[in-house]
């Protein structure tokens, strides 16, 4: 069996192992909060969210201990196209930055309590794998989508396996929480890329300034976006084409991630528009994912919105936050692990000897 095959096998058992979440937890969640010492309903969003929790982990009361922070990197061709207010080696620079903690998601993670782990899937860095940083670069850095595909199908599985395998591991080991992020100059090209052709809107729709470039150049990126979505003529029902005509190695592996993790029975919490990216191309690989993704807030990128309305999800927060990172994702852990200590800890109507409302 060629590597290939087994990633493509990889991918096809995960998809097989994702399970509904469990109907009888949900709905002892639910009679739970019923007994809780408030109104019912006056929690709002948090009690869903406990709720989902419980169903994703089977169990009433669910709990967040091991929250994960997975950043994924990965440089892109296309940036040869003049796209991106920066140079491409800013992407390793900025691994060098979250290895010695000097970044948004160092200081956000850390304030949450959560671990942070990077995944280099094609950086061009040169950087070695070490405590913090796994390395595996399926090829140093995507080919330039406007002229080729970014990707043949087989680097995407791999990008892919290597995803599911970092979520299958981490779940092993106890983690019950996946905030994901990104980091790639050039990455929200490739995301704009893949919602318009996933999606079936206009590049303009879908595309923002990124890292800050101004109305001319966001209209040539557009411009780049659109001559490559017709130069590939994609198929909106064949994500992995997609993936590999437009996308970049974190985008795959963070695709891959997410799936494993929904395998695994781990809640995934979602960033912003480039996770958001993944999120959808892992939903038309995997549709069982749904039930397990949260938005954890709103991008100020226009195709962020798109994602949220084609996967029905309403996020968390709304900060108007476009560093990428998973800074999104971090900030909104304490809410989700709160969502799970109201379950928990919260006392019923009769343990508190409190009167319950006659209506």
């Amino acid at each position: 069996m060629t590597v290939h095959n087994d990633h493509q096998t990889l991918l096809d058992e995960t998809v097989r192992a994702i399970r509904p979440p469990d109907a009888t937890a949900t709905a002892a969640a639910f009679a739970r909060h019923d007994q809780l010492t408030k109104p019912r309903g006056s929690l709002g969003r948090l009690e869903l969210l406990g709720v989902q929790l419980a169903g994703i982990q089977r169990q009433t009361i669910p709990e967040i201990r091991e929250p994960l922070v997975v950043v994924a990197a990965g440089d892109h061709g296309v940036t040869a196209e003049g796209v991106s207010a920066y140079p491409q080696e800013v992407t390793g620079q900025m691994l060098m930055n979250f290895l010695g903690g000097g970044a948004a998601i160092n200081v956000l993670a850390n304030a949450a309590g959560a671990r942070l782990v990077l995944l280099d899937a094609g950086s061009r860095s040169e950087i070695e794998e070490q405590p913090g940083l796994r390395v595996r670069r399926v090829r140093p850095g995507t080919r330039n989508f406007a002229l080729e595909p970014a990707m043949t199908r087989a680097e995407a599985l791999a990008a892919i396996a290597f995803g599911i395998e970092v979520a299958t591991e981490e779940a092993a080991r106890g983690v019950d929480l996946l905030a994901v992020g990104e980091m790639g100059i050039g990455n929200t090209t490739a995301a704009s890329a893949i919602v318009a052709a996933l999606t079936g809107r206009p590049a303009t729709q879908v595309t923002g300034h990124g890292t800050g470039v101004d109305d001319a150049a966001w209209q040539h990126k557009c411009k780049v976006i659109t001559a490559a979505l017709d130069l590939h003529a994609l198929d909106r029902d064949d994500p992995l084409g997609v993936l590999s005509a437009v996308g970049g190695f974190e985008i795959a592996t963070l695709a891959g991630v997410i799936i494993g993790g929904a395998a695994a029975g781990v809640a995934v919490l979602l960033d912003g528009f480039i996770t958001g990216a993944a999120a959808l191309a892992a939903h038309r690989l995997a549709p069982a994912v749904r039930p397990y993704l949260i938005a954890a807030h709103r991008s100020v990128e226009p195709g962020h919105q798109v994602v949220l309305e084609s996967l029905t999800l309403d996020p968390l927060l709304d900060l108007g936050l476009r560093l990428g990172e998973g800074s999104g994702a971090a900030l909104a852990i304490p809410i989700v692990r709160a969502a799970a200590q109201i379950l928990a800890e919260m006392a019923t109507f009769e343990s508190a000897s409190v009167s319950r409302s006659e209506t």
